[in-house]
């Protein structure tokens, strides 16, 4: 008897952006491991979309609407996620390594233990986000607004924090060192246990 595979997506499967689209648009949300190498999704409403684990390296994201969406785990090395909205969505332990995430919207989203590292995050919208154990070595994070945002452990080495708004952030136990922390007020943070410029532990 023939299975019906119709809306069923394929780990790993190599998918063209229109069918990803139009099987969105009839009410698939499971899309979970396919592959879309630098496909242009530009201004594509996906909210609640499940991508996790999928091989996103590359892709065009830029102004999409990604609300709520699951991309745990997934490849976004490179991708262009520029003024997207990924407001609650789930992106732990995935790759953002290079990624172009300029005035993305990410407040109360989940990146603990994504990789960020020289990401481009200038102006990016943090507000209450979870970055514990995120590797942000190398982000610029030029004017972004972190107010609430949690970064317990998170490394944070030669990041670029030039006047971003860290007020009753939690760095506690944190790695900033070679940070540059110019035109930042840290007196609301939590920095128990944080590694200050330039490599002192703060009690």
């Amino acid at each position: 008897m023939p299975t019906d595979t119709s809306m069923t997506a394929t780990p790993h499967e190599p998918m063209a952006t229109a069918e990803l689209l139009a099987r969105y648009a009839l009410g698939e949300r499971d899309f979970k491991g396919v592959t879309l190498l630098e496909a242009d999704l530009h201004g594509a409403s996906l909210g609640g979309i499940d991508l996790s684990r999928a091989e996103l390296m590359g892709v065009d994201l830029s102004h999409a609407g990604l609300q709520n969406a699951n991309l745990s785990e997934t490849n976004l090395t490179g991708a262009n996620l520029e003024n997207a909205n990924l407001f609650g969505a789930v992106l732990s332990g995935a790759n953002l390594s290079q990624a172009v995430l300029r005035v993305t919207n990410l407040m109360e989203a989940d990146l603990s233990g994504a990789l960020l590292i020289e990401a481009h995050l200038q102006d990016a919208l943090l507000h209450l986000t979870c970055l514990s154990q995120a590797d942000l070595q190398g982000a610029d994070l030029t004017g972004a607004k972190m107010c609430g945002a949690r970064l317990w452990k998170a490394n944070l080495c030669e990041a670029n924090l030039n006047g971003a708004d860290l007020s009753d952030v939690n760095l506690s136990e944190a790695n900033l060192c070679g940070a540059n922390l110019a035109a930042v007020d840290t007196s609301e943070c939590v920095l128990t246990g944080a590694t200050m410029p330039p490599g002192n532990v703060h009690e």
